[in-house]
């Protein structure tokens, strides 16, 4: 079960950025709304979930909507130097993706974030049209990859949703 802290309009932080990436995952907001500010865009997503799940629609995510939300996703931020099953896990998402573009292909499905994951990362931020850093963050993970629904996440396997 999701627990948080009760958040609603103004309201920053990680526990923002958490239910911004649910959102996403759900496909009820955008994913440059993941910015761990809960504006206008944030509101409008959470009452349209809220009010899709029969819950009192009001923009604030308590404990009864935190409840409702699916799992949060695995998606930490990653960069070069990391290492583990999440590692695993994009590197067979971007093998997934590169079937359109070779030049995303990370190499060998080994957990290891070293040099050939890391171009393959920025050969998929520019694919994309993100900010091209080689950090696998909110952006990388959930910008559409183009196919329907797809995302960095979902190819990977990381989300429920």
């Amino acid at each position: 079960m999701n627990t948080g802290a009760t958040i609603s309009m103004g309201s920053t932080g990680v526990d923002v950025s958490r239910v911004q990436r649910l959102l996403v995952e759900m496909k009820l907001l955008d994913f440059t709304g993941i910015d761990g500010s809960f504006g206008p865009n944030t509101d409008a997503a959470v009452r349209s979930f809220q009010g899709g799940d029969g819950l009192v629609v009001d923009g604030i995510v308590g404990p009864l909507t935190w409840a409702a939300l699916p799992a949060d996703p695995d998606t930490p931020e990653l960069s070069q130097g990391s290492s583990g099953p999440v590692v695993m896990s994009l590197q067979r998402g971007l093998t997934a993706y590169s079937s359109g573009d070779p030049a995303v292909n990370p190499g060998a499905i080994d957990g290891d974030f070293g040099p050939m994951t890391a171009a393959a990362v920025r050969a998929y931020q520019s694919d994309r049209g993100i900010g091209v850093d080689g950090i696998v963050g909110d952006q990388t993970w959930w910008v559409p990859a183009g196919a329907a629904g797809a995302t960095l996440a979902t190819l990977s396997s990381l989300t429920t949703v």
